[in-house]
């Protein structure tokens, strides 16, 4: 008995100490988790100043709108208890003021406050310094992720943006149509550009824009082009293309709009989406050579299979090439002199963190243009599915909106600036003049005959 009292004690002992020894984390833990917490605001991968200095001031006041409507914890405590010292300060001053036996011209503890409130709240800004200034500030302190992006113009020139993470491409579309005033088509798209693998992809309209921005380094010379492209939604305006591509270019052509809308009725209008049935040969780059072989490569919904040497086109013996769940489809340009391939229609695939080369990025080659076309927007088919389809309706949708209200700011603004033009009366008959009306002159409109004519 008297050795379970010692264990016991022992026991109680072990805890006791293991308790102390714990207590600084313990006291580490009770630190404010508001000053903890990550700071989820991003910026691009410029200066900062430079770019808040190139966002219109309607976008800056925008911008320190947004963010003065987020205020932190921490921020709320600190004016509470700076109200509170300012309180404290008026008591003191009230007391004071009563135990003088002279009367004492002291500020009244209502305008020692107001005053005290009054500059903890920052003043207006005036200049665009000043707002670039409130801006730093309060970036510091906000909650949800922004990234300020400067994309590029097909002229040359560039837009500088404020994107919010639960912003879409196609929200930002909008906006650049706003600033552009360009057409408004369906195919206007942003695309980003990586200089170091030669590569471009366009966003799709579903997209946070912020998510796939965040994924680039911090020294990345990556860029955003707002283009137009043509490709973008083909697969849908010329469906035919995809879905009966082993037919010949010639009955391709001759299908009307008819027999279009049947297809996508067929393929995506239902409760699954029918993935093209593309399947041919490619050129394969082999990990870490420059050396492309062929392989047949076949399209499913879940990725993209091949046959391997020795091995027959059958679904059995197809063996998962990569699967497009973590992958997304790049473009890319001059690869035959980089890579040495056999022709510059050449794509990739990778995982969007990857932005430097590597021996899990997947480069495919074909033969020509037409091929490419036909594998890339399959591609995508397959990996965003009917999504895709809808981001189109809602792209037809918005454009048709914009071109309308565009049109009738354009017609109301030839109205208001077309000249009036007042009724002009109707001209009066002419006037027939008698003999009788002058009858000791010739009348104004009398012409006198030629000489040597006798009047009868």
């Amino acid at each position: 008995m008297d050795d379970i009292d010692v264990m016991f004690s022992h026991l109680l002992g072990e805890i006791d100490h293991l308790s102390q020894s714990l207590m600084p984390a313990a006291d580490t833990a009770e630190v404010d988790p508001d000053s903890q917490a990550e700071r989820t605001f991003s910026i691009g991968f410029m200066d900062l100043n430079e770019c808040l200095n190139e966002l219109e001031d309607h976008d800056l006041d925008a911008l320190v709108a947004d963010l003065g409507s987020k205020s932190t914890p921490s921020e709320e405590r600190l004016l509470t208890n700076q109200q509170s010292n300012s309180c404290k300060e008026n008591q003191i001053a009230a007391s004071a003021m009563t135990q003088e036996p002279e009367p004492v011209a002291v500020i009244p503890p209502q305008l020692n406050s107001a005053k005290s409130s009054g500059g903890l709240q920052m003043s207006e800004p005036q200049t665009k310094v000043d707002k670039i200034k409130l801006a730093l500030v309060k970036l510091r302190e906000a909650k949800v992720r922004k990234l300020i992006v400067k994309v590029l113009m097909s002229d040359g020139s560039s837009k500088t943006l404020m994107v919010d993470e639960r912003q879409t491409v196609r929200e930002v579309l909008d906006q650049l149509f706003e600033k552009t005033h360009c057409d408004c088509s369906i195919d206007w798209s942003l695309c980003e550009t990586n200089p170091e693998l030669q590569i471009e992809r366009g966003f799709e309209d579903h997209e946070n824009l912020v998510e796939p921005l965040s994924a680039w380094t911090r020294f990345s010379e990556n860029k955003i082009h707002f283009v137009s492209r043509p490709q973008k939604y083909v697969m849908f305006t010329e469906p035919q293309v995809f879905y009966m591509w082993k037919k010949k270019k010639e009955c391709l052509s001759g299908i009307n709009e008819q027999a279009k809308q049947i297809l996508l009725k067929e393929h995506f209008g239902g409760s699954t989406l029918i993935v093209p049935d593309l399947q041919g040969m490619l050129y394969l780059k082999e990990d870490g050579k420059k050396l492309w072989k062929p392989r047949y490569f076949v399209l499913r919904a879940s990725g993209i299979y091949y046959v391997p040497k020795g091995k027959t086109k059958s679904s059995s013996d197809l063996a998962c090439f990569v699967c497009f769940e973590k992958v997304n489809i790049y473009t890319t340009n001059n690869f035959k002199q980089k890579y040495r391939a056999p022709t510059n229609f050449c794509f990739m695939l990778k995982h969007p963190c990857i932005q430097k080369e590597s021996h899990y990025v997947k480069f495919l080659c074909c033969d020509d243009e037409h091929t490419l076309l036909l594998w890339v927007n399959s591609i995508r088919i397959a990996k965003y599915g009917t999504v895709l389809y809808e981001n189109y309706q809602a792209a037809i949708k918005r454009t048709s909106s914009l071109q309308s209200l565009h049109f009738d700011a354009h017609k109301g603004k030839y109205n208001s600036h077309a000249p009036q033009i007042s009724p002009q009366p109707s001209p009066a008959p002419p006037k027939t003049t008698k003999v009788e009306d002058y009858p000791h002159e010739p009348p104004p409109d009398f012409i006198p005959p030629p000489p040597g004519h006798t009047h009868v």
